[in-house]
């Protein structure tokens, strides 16, 4: 069993640079803290400090477990002050940015029930398609969906996402439904923003390169377009639930749907992180995930 503080006391002397300095810090005697390391010195069976009437310095063994033990207070001391960001109330200017449609429909109304409850908290929030260098341009949080680059940002899972390609039924009756993935050459696409729809085939992502004589980058106007039997479309759930149940759309292509994607809520790596931007990400997943919470997940590489 470790005595820690024998550790303690070992640490302070060797930062303080002396015996006294380490009791002042410690709110002890020099004297106990001279015996607390030499029993540590006893306990580990090596010195690990050359003592003089002048000065400390550390032998080899010294210096090796110092390093490691001036880590090990310093992660006490961060988890004590990340107990106690919790319980601080949020303030300052919380910068976040989201998907347009997706922001305006389900992030908003709970970003506004957050500021409800801390009225002290000033919000700027950015409806955009772009994707926002976060830590660059300033912001604290982000929410995206779909599948997330690589990146050094922290991730966490907000709710599940799906895909569809979706028709309208009196352009199913002018033109047969497809069944693989091929028979898209032959129908006319309503493009949004990209030229290239995802699907899953056999466990592999694929991007497929889709053609037709109608483009705009509104997820709306898309989806007017295909309900009134313009073409196919692919669009999120949040966007043709509705008029699925409704029947007003048909979906087709349901094994070939990409539904490994997500909503996420994304800030950057910080070793003390804000009490806004923590208590404004667990906000999230909990309203969005009350039965089943999503999981952190970090992204190697770097941020977008």
């Amino acid at each position: 069993m470790q005595h820690w503080d024998r550790i303690e006391a070992f640490v302070e002397v060797v930062r303080q640079e002396s015996f006294a300095g380490a009791a002042r810090r410690l709110g002890v005697s020099s004297s106990h803290v001279s015996r607390l390391v030499a029993r540590l010195e006893t306990q580990l069976g090596t010195q690990l400090l050359y003592r003089t009437t002048r000065q400390l310095n550390l032998t080899d063994a010294g210096s090796v477990y110092f390093d490691h033990c001036a880590q090990l207070f310093d992660g006490f001391r961060e988890a004590l002050q990340s107990i106690s960001d919790y319980q601080r109330q949020p303030t300052g200017v919380l910068k976040a940015t989201c998907a347009t449609t997706f922001g305006e429909r389900f992030i908003a109304p709970l970003v506004n029930d957050f500021l409800l409850r801390h009225p002290q908290l000033q919000v700027h929030l950015e409806f955009t398609n772009r994707r926002v260098d976060i830590i660059n341009e300033g912001f604290d949080v982000a929410i995206r969906t779909g599948a997330l680059p690589d990146s050094s940002l922290i991730a966490r899972r907000l709710c599940a996402r799906r895909e569809y390609v979706v028709g309208s039924p009196a352009y199913f009756q002018r033109h047969a439904r497809p069944h693989t993935l091929e028979e898209l050459s032959a129908h006319n696409c309503l493009r949004g923003s990209a030229d290239e729809w995802t699907f899953d085939t056999r466990g592999q992502h694929r991007h497929l390169r889709v053609h037709g004589n109608w483009r705009g980058n509104s997820g709306h106007a898309v989806l007017d377009a295909a309900r009134k039997g313009l073409g196919l479309a692919q669009l999120p759930d949040y966007y043709v639930q509705a008029d699925l149940d409704a029947g007003r759309l048909v979906p087709v292509l349901d094994g070939f749907a990409c539904t490994h994607t997500a909503v996420w809520v994304l800030y950057p790596r910080h070793r003390h992180l804000s009490p806004k931007v923590r208590q404004f990400v667990d906000f999230l997943v909990a309203a969005m995930q009350a039965e089943t919470p999503g999981t952190d997940r970090r992204i190697p590489g770097d941020a977008p």
